[in-house]
């Protein structure tokens, strides 16, 4: 198998500066993966076509790079839900159909994989509990964001106390839609259309998912921010499912942002 560069992920400067020793976390690239082709790289989607055993060997390069052993890298089967699970040191490898983890057990890597879709880290780590969502664009309208807080809370967490990190995803240059995309949102709060500003295409908008992503975000009285990284625009870092669409491949890696408290 081809062996590139170990894994280097991309780190967020708030939760370095705010978490410190207590957690660690990573927005992992293409960097330091078995997989080839279009997979290229380090892919680390169970649902994508690649070959099962590459896929492995770079989710447990992901668990090695948080010195955990493989079998402690929690993920979820995401269905672009607002739905946020809790998991504890009984996890056992099932993938719970949701789009958000939460943890308050140090060693567990909890993590989520994206391809556009924005990977939120989140930490509190005065009361040591960390979490991370899938929130594309329909996480982000119906409230995985939200979903995940709340489940911070429950453990524990302070609301203002929680700190939030958007990573790798498409940005308001490349990501156009619809009038049908652009009135569900109007649907649900008019002055959702500061997200849109006019496409090329009549009839087309571009949307920005990361300023919906921090809205929310800051909203919901947390402190966020945003590391401005597109994956659609990165070929050579990220993965992207409009990408591929554009390009009629045939499927498409996906990268995953992962956290973990440490082990005393």
């Amino acid at each position: 198998m081809k062996d590139d560069a170990l894994p280097s992920p991309v780190q967020s400067p708030l939760l370095s500066e705010r978490a410190g020793n207590a957690v660690k976390h990573g927005y992992f690239t293409r960097a330091g993966g078995v997989s080839e082709g279009i997979y290229r790289g380090l892919n680390v989607g169970l649902g994508s076509n690649d070959e099962r055993s590459r896929v492995e060997e770079n989710r447990a390069r992901v668990s090695t790079w948080f010195g955990a052993e493989p079998s402690r890298l929690a993920t979820v089967h995401q269905i672009h839900s607002p739905d946020a699970v809790i998991v504890d040191g009984s996890y056992n490898g099932t993938r719970a159909p949701a789009d958000a983890l939460v943890t308050a057990t140090p060693g567990l890597v909890i993590g989520v994989l994206s391809a556009d879709c924005g990977p939120v880290l989140f930490a509190d780590t005065a009361a040591g509990v960390v979490g991370a969502a899938h929130a594309g664009w329909k996480g982000a309208l119906t409230g995985v964001l939200e979903s995940t807080i709340d489940a911070m809370i429950s453990l524990g967490a302070r609301r203002e106390h929680i700190v939030a990190s958007l990573g790798p995803s498409i940005s308001r240059l490349n990501y156009e839609v619809g009038s049908e995309f652009v009135e569900r949102f109007l649907e649900k709060d008019p002055g959702y259309r500061v997200f849109f500003t006019p496409s090329p295409r009549d009839g087309h908008a571009m949307f920005d998912l990361p300023a919906l992503t921090l809205k929310r975000l800051t909203e919901a009285g947390v402190t966020a921010e945003n590391l401005d990284l597109c994956t659609y625009a990165d070929e050579e870092r990220f993965f992207s499912y409009r990408r591929t669409t554009h390009r009629s491949e045939p499927d498409y890696g996906r990268q995953i942002s992962a956290i973990s408290i440490r082990e005393a």
